[in-house]
């Protein structure tokens, strides 16, 4: 008999998580012939919303009411979870920072498989699953199997799955509040921190040129300001170029950045780890410039670049200029 397949959805203000769709399309890969059913859990208006959004992505929608759900925090959804779950169930959930918090757990209480951070997944045979990660900074992919017949909890890369469209008919709500019990944790929610404001806002521009290690020094960030100038972009950059102090954290894209949905996103030395495609959303036309070929970057990227950026970005200024008639 094979599992039944559930997607633990997240949302924030009742606005479901692009993350959502991609899970739901895994969990077809997995198994064709079954209909996965969504997850979500919190309290108030926010939930209703969006329940009622996701119900149009699946046949059913499992709903977790209660006020102690009201911000997120892992311990309780673990517990809530571990309630509602049928036995040798399959649980996708979102690799990103909720999801690494309460996957691991979660498995022991079910005694369930738990594979991390999958990009790709063959179809389920006879209570076993070949699942794709990626190792050593993406540098070597690994196969593995993976035994279902007690369940399994998987947390999905953001990004690795296509979306896929959503069936005419809405599916239906069932609400599981009650038979979730008492929840209890040991840590709480005290406050929400908002982040400073930058100069420049990344998450409203459709163009972005976002620079990486591969710039090599602070002083050759104006390349990517030249070409963004041009483009009428802005310049945002990954972890690594915050961490040298070469620009300000709120250019930063990634888990532990900004999350943007450009139209277009030139990614400029950029090796292109899970933690930084993370923070990019909305399925952009992604251009990569690296003089590394076999960069994880080039696997998602739409066209892909193999060359020194410091020596490809000047002449790429110069055609856009000549293009749209701009002077030096």
């Amino acid at each position: 008999m094979t599992p039944r397949i559930f997607a633990y959805v997240q949302y924030r203000d009742g606005v479901v998580a692009d993350s959502a769709a991609e899970l739901l399309a895994a969990a077809k890969q997995i198994d064709g012939n079954s209909a996965p059913t969504a997850i979500l859990s919190g309290f108030g208006s926010n939930l209703d919303t969006a329940c009622n959004s996701v119900r149009s992505l699946c046949a059913e929608t499992w709903k977790i009411s209660n006020e102690s759900l009201s911000y997120p925090n892992a311990e309780l959804v673990r517990q809530a979870l571990a309630a509602i779950l049928p036995r040798k169930s399959i649980l996708l959930i979102a690799h990103d920072h909720f999801g690494i918090d309460l996957s691991p757990g979660l498995s022991i209480k079910l005694n369930a498989a738990f594979v991390p951070d999958v990009l790709a997944t063959n179809p389920i045979e006879s209570e076993s699953l070949i699942l794709v990660r990626q190792e050593y900074g993406g540098q070597v992919s690994t196969h593995v199997r993976c035994d279902v017949s007690m369940g399994a909890v998987i947390n999905v890369r953001p990004g690795a799955f296509k979306a896929e469209q959503s069936p005419g008919t809405p599916g239906v709500i069932v609400d599981k509040s009650s038979d979730v019990g008492v929840l209890t944790a040991r840590r709480k929610y005290v406050e929400t921190i908002v982040a400073e404001a930058g100069d420049v806002d990344i998450t409203k521009h459709s163009v972005l040129v976002s620079v990486g290690r591969g710039i090599q020094e602070k002083e050759n960030i104006v390349f990517a300001e030249e070409l963004a100038e041009v483009l009428g972009a802005a310049v945002s950059c990954s972890r690594p170029v915050v961490d040298a102090k070469w620009m300000e954290k709120s250019r930063q894209v990634g888990s532990s950045g900004k999350t943007v949905k450009p139209k277009v996103y030139l990614a400029c030395g950029i090796s292109g780890a899970f933690q930084h495609l993370a923070g990019v959303k909305g399925k952009p036309f992604i251009i990569a410039i690296n003089k590394n070929p076999k960069a994880p970057i080039f696997q998602v990227a739409d066209v892909g670049v193999v060359d020194d950026i410091l020596e490809f970005l000047p002449e790429l200024i110069r055609k856009v200029r000549e293009a749209r008639g701009i002077a030096a």
